[in-house]
């Protein structure tokens, strides 16, 4: 055995042991999806507001019934009251099972992940009752309430804004003569959108401020008009593109089942690459180059060790600055797992004019039907995931950043990183080199299942693996059938883009 092949071994090793633990860490972890659907409660609420609040507008009351109950029902705010317990109910869940597994005795990098996880799981638990408090409240259960806020008080230390911000929701609704004066900037920084409004009015109201309370609704009208253009912009846009790429499917599916080998789904499908190099350089430039240099050097030793010596606490920098930081070290990386790639095929310079091609026709086309036919596949998919690990899994954390970006320019920043540097380095491992590659030793079919499932398991989040295969899938289709490595790149481009808009609209209630 040569030390090269040793090597590679002790890597696989390595990786595999970091992708298990990864993977089994965020099944402790929420998933976002949850919060996202939060976010569109919260925008739904906003819009309900200018459709009872409008009284020169009689008939805004029709235009928007509709809207609302298609999204939560006859009645909104109870809607939106149990979708707050059931995500409740879920970080409980989540806070109890990391609670179990922690040692009261041992100290090691597991435990000290759990206690970070199990502190950040109770932080989003109190930012969470802080609104559903107010749902119960409007609700007329003021008792119910009341027992939210002081959980928070219970779980947070006193000096929190959010507990202070909890014990003022508390006297507002006890409609209690103890309110602070720093009570007013409480509400204002510790709430968002249709809550902010509804804790603000009555404290106006108590304090007897009719013009601030006047100014406060002409502010709530404006706003809810503005959730009225998110909510058709978050909800017809992707009906509308989901049913297109339905449509496709369909016909393609027809069209398939009548012509087989001349139907549009048989181009290329059995047509295998040329590959000069075997399953050693695969092996080399996927565990070496892609997985360890990308998942373990840079992130787990280079990036922190650089961190420590420039004095740089990525926590304590603003969102702009963090924006530039995953772009920077996405780059970095990129860059080193794209040099392992060039300096593993230079040997078997000049290529196939097959790889990394350019050349194939009609790839818009492409690029545009695999993009509309992945929205259903994949919303069908992530249902079930839903279902399978109710809640939990874990997420991608740029997407957190993204929710809550709403500065332009780290949004930009964002952007550059997710639908620019991302389907161009991505597309380039797993479509451009890994599927091809594996056309050597097995059908296409299975290559591009093989190489979107390695593709999904890179993101390191269990929940995440189901969806981004079906996303791989039909990336690993559009490249076979379009044999052009723009294909992909335009497809995940658009996938990445979408959603990044998407998060910035939802994030911005």
């Amino acid at each position: 055995m040569t030390i090269k092949r040793l090597s590679l071994i002790l890597l696989t090793i390595l990786v595999l042991a970091k992708l298990i633990f990864a993977l089994l860490s965020s099944f402790s972890q929420p998933q976002v999806q949850s919060r996202l659907e939060l976010y569109q409660t919260n925008l739904v609420l906003q819009a309900v507001e200018f459709q009872v609040n409008d009284p020169n507008n009689p008939e805004s009351e029709n235009e928007f019934s509709a809207l609302s109950k298609a999204i939560l029902g006859a009645n909104p705010y109870k809607s939106a009251k149990e979708q707050y317990q059931e995500a409740h109910q879920e970080l409980e869940q989540i806070l109890t099972d990391l609670q179990a597994k922690l040692s009261p005795t041992e100290v090691n990098p597991q435990q000290l992940l759990l206690l970070s996880n199990i502190q950040k799981t109770k932080n989003d638990l109190n930012d969470l009752d802080l609104s559903f408090g107010i749902l119960q409240a409007q609700q007329e259960e003021r008792e119910a309430a009341l027992a939210t806020w002081n959980q928070i008080v219970n779980r947070a230390p006193t000096t929190t804004n959010t507990a202070a911000t909890a014990a003022t929701l508390s006297n507002l609704w006890r409609d209690a003569n103890l309110l602070l004066p720093e009570a007013e900037l409480n509400l204002h920084d510790n709430l968002n959108g249709w809550f902010r409004y509804r804790a603000l009015s009555r404290l106006y109201q108590l304090q007897e401020r009719e013009s601030e309370l006047l100014e406060l609704q002409n502010q709530e009208q404006q706003t809810a008009q503005k959730a009225v253009l998110k909510l058709a912009l978050i909800g017809v846009v992707p009906v509308v593109t989901g049913l297109t790429g339905l449509g496709i499917l369909i016909f393609c599916g027809i069209q398939w089942l009548l012509g087989k080998e001349n139907s549009i789904l048989a181009t290329n499908g059995d047509l295998a690459w040329k590959t000069p190099w075997n399953g050693e350089i695969i092996w080399q430039v996927l565990v070496g180059g892609f997985f360890f240099i990308g998942q373990i050097l840079l992130p787990e030793l280079l990036f922190p060790l650089t961190l420590a010596i420039l004095g740089l606490d990525p926590q304590a920098m603003d969102l702009r600055a963090k924006a530039l930081l995953v772009l920077v070290s996405y780059l970095l990386t990129a860059t080193s797992s794209l040099a392992v790639l060039y300096f593993s095929l230079k040997p078997f310079f000049p290529l196939p004019q097959t790889w990394f091609s350019l050349r194939g026709k009609n790839w818009l086309y492409w690029a545009i039907g695999g993009y509309l036919a992945a929205i259903p596949l994949v919303v069908i998919v992530s249902l079930l995931n839903q279902l399978i690990f109710q809640g939990k899994g874990g997420s991608n954390p740029i997407i957190l950043l993204a929710l809550q970006s709403q500065d332009l320019i780290a949004l930009t920043i964002f952007f550059v990183t997710a639908s620019i540097a991302a389907p161009v380095f991505e597309e380039l491992i797993f479509r451009g080199f890994l599927l091809p590659s594996l056309t050597r030793y097995f059908p296409v079919w299975l290559s591009i299942l093989g190489s979107s499932l390695l593709f999904a398991l890179a993101h390191l989040s269990l929940s995440e693996v189901l969806p981004l295969t079906t996303l791989g899938i039909a990336l690993g289709f559009v490249y076979t059938r379009s044999r052009n490595i723009l294909a992909p790149m335009l497809v995940h481009s658009l996938w990445n883009g979408g959603t990044l808009i998407s998060l910035f609209i939802l994030g911005s209630t």
